[in-house]
This record gives C-alpha cells, sequence and structure tokens, in this order.
C-alpha cells in the first residue's frame, strides 16, 4: 500500500496541549501551513469538559478552514456544540456502539484503546470509521510503539476500515507507519516540541511520507 501514490500513509495530529486556548490555535494553524494534514485529534483534558469545550471551541474552525477533519476525544456533547466534525471514543464498546449510534452517519467515529486483535475486530462490528492503535499520549518513544504499529499493520493488511498508529516523538517514525501499509498515522510531541517550528515539522513529516510513498524504481 505504502508504495501506491494514491494510497499513501496520511498524516493526523493530536492537537497543541498548550494551556492557553489562543495559542493553541495559533501553534495549529502554523502547522497546518506547512503542509497536508487528514484530521485532527483534540484530546481530553485533565481540567474536564469545561476546558475541553474552550480549546475545541478555538481549534476546530482552524482545522475546518484547512479542510482538516476535526475529531474531539470521548465527548459527543463537546463535538456538538463546536460543530466538530466527529469523536475518537477510547471508553469502551459501549460508548463506542452508542457514538455510532448518535452520529452516525454524518460525522465521524473513530475507535481507540484496542489492546488485541480481538479488541479490534470486536470494535470494527460498531462500525466505526478508523480503528486507532496506541494511545494519544504514547509518543514516549522515538519510534512507533512496537505493539501499536504491529496491531495496526496487521489491521490495514486484513481490513477495510483504515488504520491510525500513534507515531513516535520522532518525525521519522512516520516512515514506520508508511513501510508498515498503515493507513494514517499521528504525531503529537514530534510537531509541537520541534524547535524549528510546527510548520517545519509538518512539511518534514509530509516529505517524508511522500518519499516513502514513492514507487520502487
Amino acid at each position: 500500500m505504502a508504495n501506491d501514490p494514491d494510497n499513501r500513509c496520511r498524516l493526523c495530529l493530536v492537537a497543541p496541549p498548550d494551556r492557553d486556548e489562543a495559542a493553541a490555535a495559533r501553534r495549529l494553524s502554523q502547522a497546518l501551513s506547512g503542509g497536508n494534514v487528514a484530521s485532527l485529534i483534540i484530546g481530553a483534558d485533565p481540567d474536564g469538559p469545561t476546558r475541553l469545550l474552550r480549546l475545541a471551541a478555538a481549534t476546530v474552525p482552524v482545522a475546518q478552514a484547512r479542510g482538516v477533519a476535526a475529531i474531539v476525544h470521548n465527548d459527543t456533547q463537546v463535538a456538538g456544540r463546536t460543530g466538530a466534525d466527529g469523536v475518537h471514543i477510547d471508553g469502551g464498546l459501549a460508548d463506542l456502539t452508542a457514538a455510532v449510534r448518535t452520529l452516525h452517519p454524518g460525522r465521524i467515529v473513530g475507535a481507540g484503546g484496542l489492546a488485541s486483535r480481538h479488541d479490534a475486530m470486536v470494535a470494527a462490528e460498531a462500525g466505526p470509521d478508523y480503528l486507532f492503535f496506541g494511545r494519544l499520549t504514547g509518543d514516549t518513544g522515538a519510534g512507533i510503539f512496537a505493539r501499536a504499529r504491529d496491531l495496526a499493520a496487521w489491521w490495514s493488511s486484513v481490513a477495510v476500515i483504515p488504520a491510525v498508529v500513534m507515531g513516535g516523538h520522532a518525525l521519522a517514525s512516520v516512515e514506520e507507519a508508511a513501510a508498515a501499509g498503515i493507513e494514517f498515522v499521528a504525531l503529537s510531541r514530534a510537531v509541537w516540541d520541534d524547535a524549528r517550528g510546527p510548520a517545519a515539522a509538518v512539511g518534514e513529516a509530509c516529505e517524508r511520507l511522500a518519499a516513502a510513498g514513492e514507487p520502487v524504481r
């Protein structure tokens, strides 16, 4: 799949962790100016739904203005109030099933929290739009967490529902996802912690994905 230009691995972002919503929106805008991004996942915050609502309200319009799908973590109410494109559910099968029933077909529902092939198959039966392997905060190593990469690669090889894998904190981790034939790779620290700025980081990530998708000569 990675060698087919029409099926290149694409980039997703996890929203910047800035405590100031205006700063998060500004940095997101900078990141999206750097290259093609498929989607943004706006993660839950330990301060609770009020903080998540403020962050989503600030970042959803920025993403959508660039044609990027904005997806809210685990909160259908916040997604609805901010006009987000969907939700990312990793709270279990009951929550996933309820989100699919409530939001389909008009909005995206993604499934996370998958620790095994069995988890993936059970989640897929609920009818989500993608399966996410790894944790949104799982970029603690430079590369992709091996278990998440292997599960995502397996899923991409056997199923139609696309897989998203959490990348590492190094931009080169996107090449791992592309080489494994995974449809989407998510980045967080690799973009937001880059000393050159988020636009340069996204630009490099996209260049790496494009190079990885070129046919072998």
